[in-house]
């Protein structure tokens, strides 16, 4: 087995990875921030491998390789970048502001357990917030391409 050979297996082992996480965007309606961070670090995984691998590859001798690195960039613009990149935004951004209504809503005589309640809402605030942060970051390098 070549190298060639052990790449493309770990980037078809890679690549079914990022099928199922965007499988499971398109039928899921709200992603977890766990899900949504995967799906993202996996994006960007298989994108950085295509970017490296592409270069290096003989057309003519690992055609079925490349044919694959062309399938998962397709999957990649059309699926995540036109549907679920769009949707997660729109997801996180509702989110975010919904968090921040019900906060800035009746802050008088609240009990030990309410204010501990509105203490993880505001967690998961800085989580949404961060997480959405991480997202317009890939955003910004769609714009660049």
């Amino acid at each position: 087995m070549t190298s060639v050979d052990d790449v493309f297996g770990m980037f078809q082992t890679e690549s079914k990875k990022l099928e199922n996480l965007i499988n499971n965007a398109i039928t899921n309606s709200e992603l977890s921030i766990h899900e949504i961070i995967e799906t993202y670090y996996q994006i960007m995984n298989i994108s950085s491998m295509i970017t490296m691998l592409k270069p290096q590859i003989d057309v003519n001798e690992h055609k079925s390789f490349l044919e694959q690195i062309q399938e998962t960039e397709k999957i990649i613009s059309e699926k995540f970048n036109s549907i679920i990149h769009p949707q997660v935004i729109g997801q996180l951004t509702n989110s975010i502001e919904n968090t921040k209504k019900n906060l800035q809503s009746g802050n008088v005589g609240k009990s030990k357990e309410e204010i501990e309640n509105e203490a993880k809402k505001y967690e998961k605030l800085r989580q949404m917030m961060s997480t959405k942060e991480f997202v317009e970051q890939y955003d910004k390098g769609l714009s660049h391409d």
